[in-house]
């Protein structure tokens, strides 16, 4: 039986090797669509799993004040009536916002840390700002200003405010996801900056030393304080995966008439036989090949090359989006803004999906090709040879 196997797989590769040219190009063909999809996924995935790492040490509840249904500052008295809630750790105002660049056409993020306390972000040289007057930037905001350390840095915001202040560290690329856009400015400077009313900021980070009373806090924190919107860690990751899932199947949507071309392909061969193979099957049970056995030789001609094209496709994607960076979908996953982070992404590849993708696109490759040579193979041989 088993040389009975090694004869009939040997048989199938020299027919492959028969029709090579024709091979060739199923399989290339073949390789491009599968490796589309799985750069797709490969990068989505990878996206997700940079984000999610930097929420294991964000802040279990952001609490937000909102007026008209917008963001607006909140009082830095509520941390008191915070406090008191049982299972809540430090409570901590933060002051962050939004600056446009007209010079670069950038958006950036300031941010107000302090040195003493946030070690979190790792620079390449240099340090945080100590004092007002300073700032530490990110590698994008470096690039776009053609900046260094020591350099000044001006931001206007208006006629009668801007901000002039010295850079004193730059961040490594390594932390480009969470640094890339970023400006680390002194409170008093941020204050200053946005003209921040006193005993205001942007928003307050709630501690809770359980993680399963996170959902509990966040309800008291919005019966206390009806106007504002407690935003829990598990929200932010919810939606942080909701929208990389959107824009990697928008991405798909984008290919869809690959995916048709494809399917039309399978089709194709669903529906019948060249001239040339039913002849080549009329011969076989000419000679005494049971039906049995074209159906396997047939099995394995459509096995090696969809096999072939599967594992070409993978290897492509993988290379494609981890030694090239996805440069192909990097924007459209990414986001649009003049400063993509670059990072090196970390490999995750994830069994389901690529499981998924071999069933969706090797199995239907096989069965067309096992049909219409089942429907030749059950038919007498001078018929099938003589069609």
């Amino acid at each position: 039986m088993f040389n009975k196997r090694k004869k009939i797989i040997e048989f199938a590769l020299s027919s492959l090797l028969r029709k090579k040219y024709k091979n060739l190009a199923i399989i290339i063909v073949f390789s491009v669509i599968i490796s589309i999809i799985s750069s797709i996924l490969f990068l989505t995935n990878s996206l997700k799993k940079e984000a999610f790492q930097l929420f294991v040490d964000s802040p279990a509840i952001v609490v937000q004040k909102l007026s008209g249904g917008r963001h607006e500052l909140i009082d830095i008295a509520y941390i008191d009536e915070i406090k008191k809630i049982a299972g809540v750790g430090e409570v901590q105002p933060r002051f962050w916002g939004y600056y446009f660049d007209s010079l670069t056409d950038s958006n950036y993020t300031l941010l107000a840390i302090d040195s003493k306390k946030d070690k979190r972000l790792d620079l390449i040289k240099g340090t945080l700002p100590e004092k007002d007057g300073q700032c530490a930037i990110g590698a994008g905001v470096a690039r776009v200003r053609l900046s260094v350390i020591n350099d000044d840095m001006l931001l206007p915001l208006s006629e009668d405010n801007e901000l002039n202040v010295k850079i004193t560290g730059v961040f490594s690329t390594d932390s480009n996801i969470l640094t890339n856009d970023l400006i680390v400015l002194t409170k008093g400077d941020i204050i200053r900056f946005f003209d921040m009313p006193e005993g205001k900021a942007t928003d307050l980070t709630v501690e809770v030393f359980n993680d399963g009373e996170v959902a509990t806090v966040a309800k008291k924190i919005k019966r206390m304080f009806p106007a504002t919107r407690p935003i829990q860690k598990s929200e932010l990751v919810r939606t942080y995966d909701t929208l990389f899932n959107w824009r990697g199947g928008m991405m798909i949507v984008m290919f869809v008439g690959a995916l048709a071309a494809f399917a039309i392909f399978a089709w194709d061969k669903a529906t019948g036989l060249s001239a040339e193979e039913r002849r080549e099957i009329g011969i076989l049970k000419a000679i005494g090949w049971e039906t049995s056995d074209v159906l396997e030789l047939k099995f394995w001609e459509g096995f090696v090359v969809s096999i072939l094209s599967f594992l070409s496709g993978i290897i492509l994607a993988y290379v494609h989006v981890y030694f090239f960076g996805a440069t192909l979908f990097e924007p459209a996953l990414k986001g649009w803004s003049v400063l993509f982070p670059q990072f090196t992404l970390l490999p995750f590849i994830d069994t389901y999906h690529v499981f998924i993708v071999f069933f969706l696109t090797v199995a239907p490759y096989v069965a067309s090709t096992i049909i219409p040579s089942w429907k030749a193979a059950i038919a007498g041989p001078d018929s099938v040879m003589r069609s």
